[in-house]
């Protein structure tokens, strides 16, 4: 089992999000944990285009391994104003450094959800999944 960062906070759907206490502009990513599930990761494309608005729950895009085809969801609402083009590019990085270089989207916030799990809680929910 990989290390679950205690700075960041989680979703449900196994996406981690930096920089919630800022309250203005987080990075959003998939976690080491959903990246050893998926196996190797072939293919990541993000739909939401810089300057469009989410709401937190949207299918944003899509990640796909060898193993299946996975939803990437917007875990806050905003204004996306970056995509990552390297993990685009090089998808093996939400494998090999998934809260670096292998981050997904950033998001100007408006509305924070109250559902973020922190890490002991994100924890507690991998932990009881195999």
């Amino acid at each position: 089992m990989s290390t679950i960062p205690d700075d960041l906070s989680y979703t449900k759907e196994h996406e981690w999000v930096a920089g919630i206490e800022d309250g203005l502009t987080v990075t959003v990513g998939i976690t080491a944990y959903a990246a050893e599930q998926l196996g190797d990761v072939v293919f990541v494309e993000v739909h939401a285009e810089v300057g469009s608005t989410v709401a937190a729950g949207d299918t944003v895009g899509e990640v796909e391994s060898t193993k299946s085809v996975s939803d990437i969801f917007a875990p806050v609402g905003g204004e996306v104003v970056e995509i990552n083009p390297t993990v685009v590019d090089d998808p093996s990085l939400i494998n090999s450094d998934p809260y670096g270089d292998g981050w997904l989207f950033r998001v100007r916030v408006e509305q924070e959800p109250d559902d973020l799990l922190s890490a002991a809680e994100y924890t507690a929910l991998t932990s009881g999944e195999s």
